[in-house]
């Protein structure tokens, strides 16, 4: 006989719920994913260096790998935790950490080929590329968990979140595209405070624009209304679709960089006229909504409980006072 468990009452009287189990295959496979690109980019640095500073470097990232899987231990298992619940808040610290550590060294081995530019070695830099374009993604699909939402019950909602997945991606594989072409090799180089300005403002997108995607599915909960969720696509618009147009305009027009990916900037510009439509539908719901609550209108079990209300009360006897007892029913 299985021994039951005493949930201790917290100070307003309400049980504090304990957390869902540890999902042990989620918690293993994003350790995997992120300590094996940390080791990779290691492998970058220790060989962009040699004879004794190499040992040196060997060291330093050593020391700072095993630091980092200390607080990765805690942080994983927690995330592990919250997969099956509405709750990101896990997911965004360990998405930000693992950002901040990977793009500083990515940073050190752009100085590097930077220095040394004679070294054309083009496959260890297009591998740094693609590195990066398949870990970065690859590790907020395994965060946002979309398979694991035991709580989206509607296959409309889990579908719409799938989308909203999907765009995120593209969205970091744009900004990764631009901040590949620093140290990719280039005929003429751009000046230091534009190769600087650029690598910093993909790292603090590619810092930011995730966690907001993820706070948006975390403040939903259960109750997930597509609608309500439009920070993300106001962000992504006005922080990349328009302005990498301008960012990839001006190393064509002044700097005659050839490696301007076209395909990208026609994907900017149809997103553009998407998310357009989008706010214009998004404002003519609103619009045409009654005037009550705009958060009460967007819901739609909502207005169906408020639609009911109404008649509740003309079958009550209008002449009669509710007794202590109906009161505490109705409190419940």
């Amino acid at each position: 006989m299985e021994m039951l468990q005493i949930i201790p009452a917290s100070k307003n009287g309400t049980r504090m719920v304990p957390p869902p189990p540890i999902n042990k295959p989620h918690v293993c496979l994003s350790t995997t994913l992120i300590m094996s690109s940390m080791v990779l980019m290691d492998a970058y640095l220790v060989e962009q260096n040699q004879g004794s500073r190499k040992l040196g470097i060997c060291i330093m990232v050593s020391v700072g790998d095993i630091c980092f899987l200390v607080v990765l231990r805690y942080v994983a298992v927690w995330v592990g935790a919250e997969v099956r619940t509405a709750k990101r808040g896990y997911a965004m610290i360990l998405w930000f950490l693992y950002v901040f550590v990977l793009e500083i060294k990515v940073y050190f081995i752009y100085q590097n080929y930077k220095a040394d530019r004679k070294s054309l070695d083009l496959m260890a830099r297009k591998a740094l590329t693609l590195l990066l374009s398949i870990c970065i993604p690859a590790l907020y699909i395994l965060l946002v968990a979309t398979e694991h939402m035991e709580y989206v019950r509607t296959f409309k909602k889990k579908e719409d979140l799938r989308n909203r997945l999907f765009w995120v991606i593209v969205d970091m594989l744009d900004v990764l595209d631009i901040q590949a072409n620093l140290w990719e090799p280039q005929k003429k180089g751009l000046p230091i405070w534009a190769e600087g300005l650029m690598f910093f403002y993909c790292y603090i997108l590619l810092l930011v624009l995730p966690c907001v995607s993820l706070c948006e599915i975390s403040m939903q909960g259960i109750s997930i209304v597509p609608h309500r969720m439009m920070l993300y696509p106001m962000l992504s618009m006005l922080t990349i679709n328009i302005a990498t147009i301008f960012i990839r305009g001006s190393n064509m027009v002044f700097f005659r960089d050839i490696r301007v990916s076209g395909i990208f900037m026609g994907k900017n510009v149809l997103a553009i006229a998407l998310k357009v439509c989008m706010f214009a539908q998004y404002r003519k719901h609103l619009r045409h909504a009654p005037a009550g609550s705009g958060a009460a209108a967007a819901d739609p079990q909502h207005n169906t409980m408020a639609q009911t209300q109404p008649a509740i009360h003309l079958l009550k006897p209008q002449n009669q006072t509710p007794c202590p007892e109906g009161l505490a029913q109705e409190n419940t």
